[in-house]
């Protein structure tokens, strides 16, 4: 991925001393047909396109971004309530995430989405302690979370 993001930039500098024109319009111009060449040419290149890996980044983003909305709606909504009859809890979610940076991104986004926390990591690295301010069904949060920020975090690295 490094290299195809090099390339690029190689290829919109080339179209900027061919065309010339030193200005930005010229390299937006010469980092889009960078883009049209390295993905005609990207089945000589072991990783898949890099422009997919960012989109996927964006997706993450903005999930993320929904997500703490969501959560913090929830939270408000637990504490405003006239009668505190949330159930907070502790469960253990297993993780089929491998690299260390890709687990410590499910624990930062867990952490940083209102009413959860990730209290440890086990040492293999597989099953993450998280704590919840209201946890009526375990089972129904633990697939949230797979199928939410697990699944975009799959997306960008793999």
């Amino acid at each position: 991925m490094p290299f195809q993001i090099l390339l690029n930039f190689i290829l919109a500098f080339v179209w900027m001393f061919l065309s010339v024109s030193f200005t930005a319009p010229s390299f937006i111009v010469g980092y889009l047909l960078g883009l049209l060449i390295i993905l005609a040419m990207r089945r000589f290149f072991p990783d898949r396109f890099y422009l997919w890996r960012v989109v996927a980044s964006i997706s993450l983003l903005l999930l993320f971004l929904k997500e703490l909305i969501k959560a913090n709606v929830d939270v408000l909504k637990t504490v405003l309530k006239p009668k505190l009859d949330f159930q907070p809890g502790i469960f253990a979610y297993e993780t089929n995430l491998k690299k260390d940076w890709e687990v410590t991104l499910l624990a930062n986004l867990i952490t940083l989405t209102p009413g959860t926390l990730v209290m440890d990591v086990s040492m293999d690295k597989k099953i993450l302690y998280v704590h919840a301010i209201d946890l009526p069904d375990k089972d129904a949060v633990i697939d949230d979370i797979r199928n939410s920020f697990e699944k975009a975090i799959m997306e960008v690295s793999r």
